[in-house]
């Protein structure tokens, strides 16, 4: 029987990654700015227009505004800790799902135990 199960992969951290990490982030930061804006735009423009009136309507611009802004703030306290943590130390990047071949008779905690994949600059260092 297979089961699917959770895999973390964490990333080592090396000069390399930390500013593969750093231009991530910026990038992310720029699309939110430029989301921000458009949605800024699209808000004064609909506000121009003898039909708009719906205050419901300019709540949900500000909301998702408000949203894009936050997630700058989280983005930028990322920033600020990359730039704190040494180099070598594990970052967890993401989760990925996995199958898992079980037979009667195999010991449980062995083969759902949490596993980790390292990775080091884009190479697979070492599977726990």
């Amino acid at each position: 029987m297979q089961l699917i199960q959770n895999v973390v992969v964490k990333q080592v951290l090396t000069e390399q990654s930390k500013e593969q990490l750093f231009e991530k982030f910026q990038g992310k930061i720029l699309q939110l700015k430029k989301e921000s804006d458009q949605l800024l735009f699209e808000l004064k423009r609909l506000e121009r227009t003898k039909n708009f009136s719906s205050e419901a309507v300019k709540k949900k611009f500000e909301k998702e505004i408000q949203m894009r802004k936050e997630k700058i703030s989280l983005l930028d306290f990322q920033m600020e800790q990359l730039h704190i943590l040494p180099l070598g130390s594990e970052i967890q990047e993401k989760e990925v799902q996995a199958l898992v071949e079980i037979q009667v008779g195999d010991s449980w905690e062995d083969k759902i135990g949490q596993s980790t994949i390292i990775i080091e600059d884009g190479i697979i260092k070492e599977i726990r």
